[in-house]
C-alpha cells in the first residue's frame, strides 16, 4: 500500500470518527486569504473554553470576569503552531529578544454581525489584520477577521476599515481576558501594536510552517503504523 492509497484509507476513516479540530480539520484550500476557524467561545459565555489538547473536546479552562464577556467568536485555526518562526517574526517586529511562540495553534477572533450561539462549530474567515500580543516572553498573535460572506463585515479587507472603537473593544478584552474573577488583574499581557492584512497572512504562513516542522514526524510515523498494519 503506498501513500496516496494510505491518505485515501485515513478520508474515508473521517466518515466514521470526528476528526480532531486541530488536527483533523483543513486550513482551506485558500489560506492565507480564508481561512477555517474552530470556534471555541462566543459572546454570552462566562467561562473560557478552549480546545483539550489531547482528547479534542473542549474544556473549561476558568471562569472569566463578568466585565470581561468575548466580544466575538473567537477558537483558532486549525494545523497551525506558534512556535520558532512566528517567535521570530515578533522579535523582528519589535526588535526584542528572547521571545517564543506560545506552543498553541493560531488565535483568531472572527467579527461578524450575526448571532452564533455556541462554540464547537467551525467556518470561513477572512484575516484582515492582527494584535500582536505578547504574554510573558511569548509571542500570542491574535489575528482578526471577518466571517466570509457576513453582510455587515464581510467586504471589508483590512483592520482600519472597522471603526476605531470596536478596534479598542478587542484590545481591552485581550488585555484583560485572562484576568480570573477576584483577583487583582496584575497584567503580564501587552499589545505592541496593529498589524494589517498583510502582516496577518505572514503570521498565519508561519504558523502553518511551524505546524509542519512540529508534527510532520508524527504524522509519517502514523502513516507508517497503518501501511504496517494494512500489509
Amino acid at each position: 500500500m503506498d501513500k496516496k492509497d494510505i491518505t485515501r484509507f485515513l478520508k474515508l476513516s473521517k466518515l466514521f470518527s470526528k476528526p480532531h479540530p486541530w488536527h483533523g480539520i483543513s486550513v482551506g484550500k485558500e489560506a492565507p486569504g480564508v481561512v477555517r476557524v474552530f470556534i471555541e467561545i462566543v459572546p454570552g459565555d462566562t467561562m473560557k473554553y478552549e480546545l483539550d489538547k489531547e482528547t479534542g473536546y473542549l474544556k473549561v479552562d476558568r471562569p472569566q470576569r463578568f466585565s470581561n464577556i468575548c466580544p466575538f467568536p473567537y477558537g483558532f485555526v486549525p494545523q497551525t503552531y506558534c512556535g520558532e518562526s512566528v517567535g521570530a517574526y515578533c522579535m523582528e517586529k519589535t526588535r526584542r529578544e528572547g521571545i517564543t511562540g506560545d506552543g498553541d495553534p493560531l488565535d483568531v477572533c472572527v467579527i461578524t454581525e450575526r448571532n452564533i450561539p455556541h462554540g464547537d462549530l467551525i467556518l470561513d474567515a477572512k484575516p484582515i489584520g492582527g494584535l500582536r500580543m505578547i504574554d510573558g516572553e511569548e509571542a500570542d498573535d491574535k489575528i482578526i477577521s471577518v466571517m466570509k460572506g457576513d453582510a455587515l463585515y464581510g467586504k471589508m479587507d483590512d483592520i482600519y476599515q472597522l471603526p476605531s472603537d470596536l478596534i479598542e473593544r478587542l484590545r481591552h478584552y485581550f488585555l484583560t481576558y485572562k484576568e480570573m474573577p477576584n483577583t487583582s488583574g496584575d497584567q503580564k499581557c501587552e499589545i505592541t501594536d496593529i498589524y494589517g492584512r498583510e502582516e496577518a497572512f505572514e503570521v498565519i504562513k508561519r504558523s502553518q510552517e511551524d505546524y509542519k516542522q512540529k508534527f510532520e514526524d508524527g504524522k509519517q510515523e502514523l502513516f507508517n503504523l497503518i501501511q504496517q498494519g494494512l500489509e
